[in-house]
């Protein structure tokens, strides 16, 4: 069972607010309090039934998140243990209930899978990579949906009604996910021949990320079925098997992958599909 906490900040930047509610309580009448309850539930519950893993620490440690964070903060964060959530700036991003678990599921998933990883360049890419793949297995999960039917789309909802958007990122098609005169267009890169160098955005972490993200959708498609099972398994021991080092590069990943691939399944399909889809994103 999750031990959840949920406080509330009221629109102020104090850490961590007031607790609202815990484990087992009865509903909110604030309904953005109990949408991030049950996301971190339905986050919990995916890892422990997917993988064995109990909470963030694997020893059943308890999942703590603070709603209305600052006025008009439009981000999520992660901060001294806990999940952070602003109200959204009311221009371009919404924090609505109904369309939080993915995002939640990110925040989340980072903690659980690449806390080790630099945060700058390619290992930092790859960490908002993993995040991003289990937040979408997440939400597949939760929906019951096969690779081949899930939507693959992160933050479908968040950008606000009028922007010509779809979602904050597609990991099956990146830079695709939006493209708006105000916002400007979807910057996220999905081959190695459009890698961006650069200093601005901790080395284009979220720029270039798109590359194993489009991997991952395309080793799952390949492999069938329900993307967390295998295709998601091989990413998790690759994420968590101790043997990623802090700046692991793409191709590094790429390698421990397929190796996971044949320990996990043999010189088959799976084994096939990931060396096919690092070679047919660049990285190989």
């Amino acid at each position: 069972m999750p031990r959840r906490e949920i406080y509330d900040a009221r629109n102020k930047e104090s850490l961590p607010g007031a607790l609202v509610r815990s484990e087992g309580e009865a509903a909110s009448k604030d309904e953005l309090v109990n949408s991030v309850y049950d996301a971190l539930g339905t986050t919990f519950d995916f890892f422990l039934t997917a993988y064995g893993r109990n909470s963030l620490d694997g020893e059943g440690g308890p999942l703590r998140a603070t709603v209305h964070y600052g006025d008009k903060f439009a981000n999520v964060f992660w901060k001294g243990g806990r999940l952070v959530l602003g109200d959204g700036d009311g221009e371009f991003v919404q924090l609505r209930p109904r369309d939080l678990l993915d995002v939640v599921a990110a925040s989340v998933s980072g903690q659980i899978l690449n806390p080790q990883l630099m945060y700058f360049g390619q290992s930092g890419a790859l960490s908002e990579s993993i995040s991003d793949v289990f937040a979408s297995l997440v939400k597949q999960y939760s929906l019951g949906q096969s690779a081949d039917r899930a939507d693959w789309l992160l933050g479908a909802g968040m950008l606000s009604p009028g922007l010509k958007a779809k979602a904050l990122r597609s990991l099956a098609a990146p830079g695709t996910a939006y493209d708006d005169p105000r916002l400007g267009k979807d910057p996220q890169q999905a081959h190695m021949g459009g890698y961006i160098e650069t200093q601005q955005d901790n080395g284009g972490v979220h720029l270039n990320s798109g590359i194993p993200n489009r991997a991952f959708h395309l080793a799952a498609t390949a492999i069938g079925g329900n993307a967390w099972e295998k295709a998601g398994r091989i990413w998790y021991d690759a994420a968590t098997g101790g043997k990623l080092a802090a700046d692991a590069t793409f191709a590094d990943f790429a390698k421990l992958t397929a190796t996971i691939a044949e320990d996990l399944y043999g010189t088959g399909t799976e084994l096939d599909a990931v060396n096919n889809v690092w070679k047919s994103v660049g990285v190989l």
